[in-house]
């Protein structure tokens, strides 16, 4: 891929990022992550796969606003139709759109290609670790939703049991469930390197929140109580 190429993809990618959790800096580490499992690979295509990770996520806004869509499934269709526009065959324009289409795991659709394969397992390491985390707490506070649950007696809930939406829940329902099934030896040996750094975060967090009202709360009813 000439440089020329890359700016045009590029370029486009640029125009679609308005998501601080998606954002521009999540596709190069996506792009970068893919770059260190290929060389782990043989036989990799890769204006392919550089094109598949520059585009990956350029579906985000039209999801962002209506929620029912899937950025996978608006993502694919739009790069495939601006790279046919740009001059690119319509045999790479296809394999870039299944490669899009298939790297959310919450699609359903396993990946086929190498390509894709890679694809969604860099885009999944983005979701582990400590920068799974952050990213996670980013978007949470972005969309107003809080950290945690409390319980009918008043404790800090951990998440796994909930139905309401928050950080916690995030994590026990997703983050946490993560570090599995990925498609190449060489992501899933980068995310192991990362899962502890994020089960020490959100024990951690646990246990200083559920600590907080435990204490506090037992120490405001009495001081209460005694004013009756």
């Amino acid at each position: 891929m000439n440089k020329a190429t890359y700016s045009l993809l590029e370029g486009f990618m640029l125009t679609c990022m308005d998501d601080s959790a998606h954002d521009k800096e999540h596709i190069y580490r996506v792009l970068y992550n893919a770059l260190e499992i290929a060389k782990a690979e043989g036989h990799v295509n890769y204006d392919i796969l550089i094109t598949s990770c520059l585009l990956h996520d350029i579906g985000r806004k039209e999801q962002f606003k209506n929620p029912s869509l899937s950025h996978a499934i608006i993502g694919s269709q739009k790069a495939y139709d601006f790279l046919t526009e740009h001059g690119f065959e319509a045999e790479f324009a296809e394999q870039v759109k299944q490669c899009i289409q298939t790297h959310s795991y919450r699609q359903g659709h396993p990946a086929q290609s190498l390509e894709a394969k890679i694809l969604f397992d860099a885009d999944k390491l983005d979701v582990v670790g400590a920068i799974g985390i952050a990213r996670t707490l980013v978007y949470t506070g972005t969309i107003s939703r809080p950290l945690y649950s409390l319980l009918p007696d008043g404790t800090v809930s951990s998440g796994e049991h909930d139905t309401k939406p928050s950080f916690f829940h995030e994590y026990k329902h997703k983050l946490e469930k993560v570090y599995s099934n990925f498609y190449t030896a060489r992501a899933a040996e980068l995310a192991r390197e990362r899962e502890c750094i994020a089960v020490n975060f959100y024990n951690c967090l646990y246990q200083e929140a559920s600590s907080s009202y435990e204490k506090g709360k037992d120490e405001l009813d009495r001081l209460v109580a005694s004013q009756e």
